[in-house]
């Protein structure tokens, strides 16, 4: 009996964090009143921007990294699902990893209205994504994606065409 009332406690605590989760990232981010990020484990992080679409959504354990001068834009009525990850900053892979400092690159992310993104999907600097995309899930999007497209593999590859 016991553990059925500390699991209703948790689950009332967990909703109230991420409630108020989604307060904060809404005033320290351009996300619209409709951009839904009450989501276990969401992790928006950076001194740059996120903007978030009308109707749009971000799924559990989804990471989106902006650093200062870059920014993530999410366009309207786009769902992005659990455990995806965005970053404006990464390594540059080739170079010699014995050699200090390390190279990084970086990039805006633009993803269009009505996308799709499967889970465990990692979207790389400088990614646009068009309109009306469906991105399988486990993919790695490094390289633009047209609009009315079906992409998916590592790396995204174009699947066929809507």
């Amino acid at each position: 009996m016991l553990h059925l009332i500390g699991s209703a406690i948790y689950r009332m605590l967990e909703k109230s964090y991420i409630k108020e989760r989604e307060s904060k990232y809404k005033r320290r981010y351009s996300l619209d009143k409709s951009f839904d990020c009450k989501r276990v484990n969401v992790r928006f992080y950076g001194k740059g921007d996120i903007i978030g679409g009308a109707e749009s959504y971000v799924g559990h354990n989804t990471a989106i990294q902006v650093v200062d001068g870059y920014h993530v834009k999410i366009g309207r009525r786009t769902r992005i699902s659990h455990n995806v990850r965005m970053y404006t900053s990464s390594t540059e892979t080739n170079q010699d990893f014995t050699k200090r400092p390390l190279k990084s690159f970086f990039g805006n992310i633009e993803i269009g209205e009505g996308v799709w993104v499967g889970a465990n999907t990692v979207i790389l600097p400088g990614v646009h994504i068009g309109n009306n995309v469906a991105i399988g899930a486990n993919s790695v999007v490094t390289k633009d994606i047209p609009a009315n497209t079906v992409y998916g593999g590592v790396p995204a590859r174009l699947i066929k065409n809507k």
